[in-house]
């Protein structure tokens, strides 16, 4: 029988190794904004660009945040974006036929409740795997933004004053020179979202019974959880989160565009699996969740400021999905 010990000097490089693998990508993120730093040292690294990344990201955030909710289960959405759009263009049309404000985004909320729980039938009741009950959910959402606004934008005119100003507007902070500072709404809305998604996650039975069945889903059965009808929960709320996200975009360009949601899944998921390798279990949490916002905002607002094209990006945006997936695998392989 061969007995295999491990050197001091080889337990200690593994325990580096497994730092390395757990923190790789808060040290990446440090390592992009040092970059950017450098190479925009007047510009980047200041109070009034980074309340300007807060918000550039809010809509993204809210919808990473409530995407973390069904990927804790071993699920994931890819109609958010379509629902985003769908949202913004049905409070829209209503502010357009002049409805209050408050009906058209508590309307844009139940639009994407309605189409949450959809999901949620479709994958806890029919059983039907979330990668094409969701890619069919995403087409039908986009068609309806299509038809519902005859695939055209509908224009500031339209919106409200009060509704647009929503996005535009803030907690005063001071002013730097002759330029006020705001702490922006969309910031304020992105953060109440992740307190609540944090408590719901990490404070409470629901949240752990989330991460049991992202566990084994039979085992949590067989425990007595209610696999069917908490997938049916995290679903619908997925669907809340990313109508939510639809009418802070609609709010801050002050207008309702049937594909302006678009890209909005693909960096929702990218957020989501970054923040998993801060993980040691590899499990989704919503903090990670924030780095990975964070990661992708900073990139965007630093490639922007130099000059580079937006296709750098998507590419950048893509090996880091692929990264973090590949980084996920091989923790929950060698596990």
């Amino acid at each position: 029988m061969n007995i295999r010990v491990l050197s001091p000097s080889g337990s200690a490089a593994r325990a580096a190794l497994g730092r390395l693998r757990t923190f790789g990508t808060l040290i990446g993120f440090l390592v992009v904004v040092a970059f950017f730093w450098i190479n925009l040292p007047t510009t980047f690294m200041t109070l009034p660009n980074w309340l300007n990344i807060s918000q550039q990201v809010s809509m993204l955030a809210v919808i990473a945040f409530t995407m973390t909710i069904v990927m804790v289960m071993g699920d994931f959405d890819l109609s958010v974006g379509s629902m985003a759009s769908l949202a913004g263009i049905a409070a829209a049309l209503i502010f357009r036929d002049g409805g209050a404000v408050a009906s058209g985004v508590l309307i844009a909320l139940l639009i994407g409740l309605v189409g949450g729980a959809i999901n949620g039938f479709l994958v806890s009741a029919i059983g039907i795997l979330p990668f094409v009950a969701t890619l069919g959910t995403l087409t039908m959402f986009s068609g309806a933004a299509f038809v519902l606004s005859g695939g055209e934008t509908i224009f500031g005119r339209d919106i409200p004053a009060e509704f647009s100003s929503f996005a535009r507007g803030g907690i005063p902070l001071g002013t730097v020179g002759e330029r006020a500072l705001v702490l922006p709404n969309l910031s304020l809305v992105a953060l109440a979202v992740l307190l609540v998604v944090y408590l719901l996650l990490e404070q409470t039975t629901l949240g752990r019974r989330l991460y049991a069945i992202g566990g084994n889903a039979e085992a949590a059965r067989l425990g007595g959880v209610r696999v069917r009808l908490l997938r049916q929960i995290a679903f619908m709320l997925t669907g809340v989160g990313a109508a939510l996200g639809g009418l802070m975009y609609a709010s801050r360009v002050a207008s309702a565009n049937p594909t302006q949601g678009g890209g909005l899944m693909l960096d929702a998921i990218a957020a989501v699996f970054l923040g998993m390798t801060l993980s040691e279990e590899g499990e989704p949490h919503v903090l990670g969740t924030l780095v990975g916002v964070l990661i992708l905002g900073v990139l965007d607002n630093g490639l922007t400021q130099m000059r580079v094209d937006s296709y750098v990006r998507e590419i950048l945006i893509g090996a880091i999905i692929v990264a973090a997936v590949t980084m996920s695998s091989l923790e929950k392989r060698k596990r």
